[in-house]
């Protein structure tokens, strides 16, 4: 069974993180410099929480807050599910399915070592299931 390993051995570790005591304007900034819509919040490799686009808009614009004087810590998604490099893909599917989320980071004794999403899940599937029509358009038509 393919695990979060599986992925990460391909995908990397790269993960955007903010910091809860940043400005929302500031963690705003970093998620449009990576061209990204959410940030895992770490503190000391320990994550405390996720930013996203939904929380700018629901708890800092709709809210009418100031951007500049909110911090991140106040208005992030806390706490945050998590998976570890051992968690099967179906596990970390039914976890993002139930709790209606698009990446979950990974954690390992503690410290955030990457993130999968749901993209990645898909485009795995994806391969997948090319690799099984290959071999069965083989046992039918005989190799080419």
């Amino acid at each position: 069974m393919a695990t979060v390993a599986d992925v990460l051995s391909i995908k990397g570790n790269k993960v955007v993180c903010a910091m809860p005591e940043m400005s929302v304007r500031e963690a705003a900034k970093i998620m449009h410099q990576n061209h990204i819509g959410s940030v895992i919040v770490t503190e000391n490799e320990r994550v405390v929480g996720v930013f996203t686009e939904r929380d700018v808009l629901n708890r800092v614009v709709a809210a009418d807050k100031d951007p500049s004087k909110t911090l991140v810590r106040d208005v992030m998604t806390s706490p945050v599910a998590c998976g570890t490099p051992d968690t099967s893909l179906g596990e970390c599917r039914t976890v993002m399915t139930r709790n209606r989320i698009r990446h979950l980071p990974i954690v390992e004794h503690g410290r955030l070592v990457g993130i999968i999403s749901s993209g990645d899940l898909m485009a795995r599937e994806v391969r997948e299931q090319q690799a099984t029509i290959h071999y069965l358009h083989e046992y039918i038509h005989g190799r080419v």
